[in-house]
């Protein structure tokens, strides 16, 4: 007899680098161009999660992709989230000012120090796939935090691109068994 695994605990604020995403059953974060209307309608089974990352989040870390395609960074978890934005770009001069966005020349590992710094004893919260994989390649994720949705895209931004690249072992936090895969069970929708 096999026991159902655990949602995982809520997010602590432990002054951690944490990836976290939601992601498209095949491992998008975004569709083609950044799109992200794919995400209207799906809905948490936990009415508390948003206020737990507004919580555990002192600061955030994001690309400037993403940040040109929702210059809105500001805007975090629907605006209710209050710390700064840093966006790392090899081009801050032309970046448009907003008010809690910092534009960061440097390298991954300089942005990481400078958001924990500013993060102060909270999270800093990586909004980048590119980001997320190149501090996965340094060691500087601590976690990595995904809801997955009930959708496939086929298309877009991937979670973790890297051809060639050696597969990356993970060890899950809920459950007994740190290297259990997890079961997922979908219909296709009727609507």
């Amino acid at each position: 007899m096999s026991t159902a695994l655990p949602d995982t605990e809520p997010q602590t604020a432990a002054g951690k680098v944490l990836w976290h995403f939601t992601m498209s059953l095949d491992g998008f974060i975004a569709g083609p161009n950044h799109s992200m209307d794919w995400m209207g309608g799906i809905t948490n089974g936990r009415a508390d999660i948003i206020q737990e990352y507004i919580s555990t989040t002192g600061a955030i870390l994001g690309g400037r992709d993403g940040f040109d395609a929702f210059p809105d960074a500001d805007s975090t978890y629907d605006g209710t989230w209050q710390g700064t934005v840093f966006i790392l770009t090899h081009h801050p001069e032309d970046a448009p000012p907003t008010p809690h966005t910092v534009f960061l020349n440097c390298d991954v590992a300089e942005a990481v120090r400078i958001g924990l710094e500013a993060a102060g004893g909270k999270n800093l919260e990586i909004l980048s796939a590119s980001i997320g994989r190149q501090l996965l390649e340094l060691g500087l994720i601590d976690e990595i935090d995904l809801h997955i949705a009930p959708v496939l895209l086929g298309d877009g931004i991937r979670l973790f691109d890297n051809p060639g690249g050696s597969p990356v072992k993970l060890q899950l936090v809920n459950g007994d068994s740190p290297t259990a895969e997890i079961n997922v069970r979908y219909r296709p929708a009727t609507s």
